[in-house]
């Protein structure tokens, strides 16, 4: 009987896990400040890594792929976007001062219509054209302002959109910020708004003679927060334009002088009234006063009769606020034309 040797039984060596490789991403070994700019074209140029626009890909072709290409990609558009909207408002302020200057030369047929003759009315012409100047004037420069804020606040929008920077919250706080503001200054808006429509209706200009309420004087100045005045005593008024309610304009469009003649009760009527028409037909022809007097004046007759006196009332319309004058110098002329007829004046 043989004996087998037995066959040794291998020792299992224990196998060893491999000792991981710490991995280096590129960028935790970039500088500090070059992982900034990384960060912050990332931020400008949001959409570029998923395709992008126009903008990307222009800078792609010019620039080689790299952290540089997002940065320049983000300046691009942030300067494409501020030209552009310089570009739009200075078209938008060009097509407004184009409107203003084409309002500003119109023909003011309204005042050559007042007159009953073919000749043309220049004094209330060249008042109406300045008149419709200032108003165009001050138009144009608030229509000029809202359209500044509006391209120029768009712009800005877009830019922090680019940046990345949350609007939301911002234009929530813009929003509390404008409502406090709005609240302490309901009388300025006030004012802004009243001298808007003011301004828009034509109610009165520079150089009327207007009957505001709180004071009756000339107007020496018309803004959107208040109007100037000065008085027959020469004191300067400024109203806001809020406070105002009503308004009586003794200048716009023409004025007119009314002058009552009383002559003795004994006095002959047809007389009195040829002579009185005879002195408004030479005032009506006389040069001087013609480029004053709107039309021709009128005898009107009587007005008032008492015991002792026969009034006569005498209509002249004229250029605004030169009514005075010329019931100055048609008193004059009535009572040296009653002295030459030797018809008496009442007492």
């Amino acid at each position: 009987m043989s004996l087998s040797t037995p066959t040794p039984v291998p020792t299992p060596v224990p196998s060893l896990a491999p000792v991981p490789t710490p991995s280096v991403s590129p960028t935790s070994v970039l500088d500090p400040g070059v992982q900034d700019l990384l960060n912050m074209g990332a931020g400008l140029t949001k959409g570029c890594g998923d395709g992008g626009g126009p903008i990307c890909d222009v800078v792609q072709l010019l620039v080689p792929v790299t952290w540089a290409a997002p940065v320049i990609a983000g300046v691009i558009a942030i300067v494409l976007i501020v030209a552009i909207a310089l570009l739009a408002r200075n078209v938008v302020h060009r097509l407004i001062n184009r409107v203003v200057r084409r309002a500003s030369s119109g023909r003011a047929s309204l005042a050559g219509r007042l007159r009953r003759d073919t000749s043309p009315p220049e004094g209330l012409d060249m008042i109406a054209v300045e008149r419709r100047r200032q108003r165009a004037e001050t138009i144009g420069s608030v229509l000029r302002s809202i359209a500044s804020i509006i391209i120029l606040g768009t712009a800005v929008l877009t830019v922090l959109d680019r940046l990345t920077v949350p609007i939301a919250p911002l234009l929530t706080s813009v929003g509390i910020v404008g409502v406090a503001i709005g609240f302490g200054s309901q009388e300025l808006v006030k004012d802004f708004i009243a001298g808007m429509f003011m301004l828009l209706e034509d109610q009165y200009g520079v150089g009327d003679v207007i009957d505001a309420g709180p004071a009756v004087g000339t107007v020496e100045a018309v803004t959107l927060r208040i109007t100037r005045l000065r008085d027959i005593d020469g004191r300067v008024w400024y109203i806001r334009n809020g406070t105002i309610t009503r308004v009586g304009n003794e200048s716009q469009g023409w004025s007119r002088a009314a002058v009552d003649v009383p002559v003795a009760y004994a006095a002959d009527v047809p007389v009195v009234r040829d002579l009185l028409k005879e002195v408004v037909g030479e005032m009506w022809n006389d040069p001087a006063l013609r480029a004053v007097i709107v039309e021709e004046p009128q005898v009107w007759g009587i007005e008032q009769i008492s015991e002792t006196a026969v009034v006569f009332r005498i209509s002249v319309k004229t250029l605004p606020a030169k009514q005075a004058e010329i019931a100055r110098e048609l008193r004059v002329r009535v009572k040296a034309a009653l002295d030459g007829a030797e018809i008496p004046i009442a007492a």
